[in-house]
């Protein structure tokens, strides 16, 4: 039995989410530090707003669906459907002014990624896909999104939010594979992903990502045409290490080099 689509849905959850947060952007907001010790982990008055905009539009639209949030947790767990939602993923980089950040909506079907979408409230970008196709939607118009080739590490672009989030032999693993590549960029958070469905870079290597990091980014990943794991090759949707590649080539040759 097909899908329903969900897309019309999920674009309306992200113009309402972008109306909440944009106000806050540039604008001087205040952020907390969720984490404890001397990590960082900062949340605004934006991110709270746009999740909880969305959170009452899903359960008004589909009382029946569940919802993981990255700020209020979990609602009706056992659902087919759940949701998955990260109002403001790149908090670090929307409080330092840059606009790297985007809102992700996710949603699940049994367990599986079925759709997916990145916005980008301030720049006026989308990202999206259901795993079989991914588009991309701006000022300019509505174009498919396809992954480029990409025969080696040698040649490959990489992504990592922060090489310093690597420690031990994670750290060795991710520096083998770094110095192999020629470039390497960071701290560009969902936009990574969303450069390798378009076929700009390569790879995204990350660790410890929750499921509200990811879940919105495999089917864009997957409907352009690229592969996207944990560092043993396992499913995406539980966080954790994960590797994003364009190319199922270079997506081998760096799980060899974690393994």
């Amino acid at each position: 039995m097909p899908q329903p689509d969900f897309l019309p849905f999920i674009h309306k959850l992200a113009s309402a989410s972008g109306e909440e947060i944009l106000p806050f952007f540039r604008n001087h907001v205040q952020a907390e530090n969720k984490a404890s010790g001397n990590a960082f982990d900062p949340v605004t008055e934006g991110d709270r707003a746009g999740e909880v905009v969305m959170r009452d539009m899903i359960t008004k639209a589909y009382p029946e669906h569940g919802i993981i949030g990255e700020e209020f947790g979990i609602s009706n767990p056992d659902s087919d459907y759940i949701w998955v939602l990260d109002p403001i993923d790149g908090t670090r980089s929307f409080i330092a002014g840059v606009p790297t950040w985007g809102t992700l909506v996710g949603l699940l079907h049994k367990g599986k990624p079925v759709a997916g979408m990145m916005a980008q409230a301030f720049t006026g970008e989308r990202f999206y896909g259901d795993g079989h196709s991914a588009f991309s939607k701006n000022n300019y118009g509505t174009k498919p999104l396809k992954t480029r080739e990409c025969t080696s590490l040698g040649h490959a672009t990489l992504f990592t939010t922060d090489p310093r989030m690597f420690k031990g032999r994670e750290r060795e693993a991710y520096l083998s594979i770094e110095n192999q590549v020629q470039l390497a960029r960071f701290s560009a958070d969902c936009y990574a992903y969303c450069m390798v469905a378009g076929g700009f870079a390569d790879l995204v290597i990350e660790t410890e990502l929750k499921p509200h990091d990811i879940v919105a980014l495999i089917p864009i990943i997957e409907g352009a045409g690229g592969i996207i794991s944990s560092w043993t090759g396992g499913p995406a949707t539980e966080g954790g290490n994960i590797i994003a590649a364009g190319d199922k080539r270079i997506h081998e040759e760096a799980l060899k080099l974690f393994a």
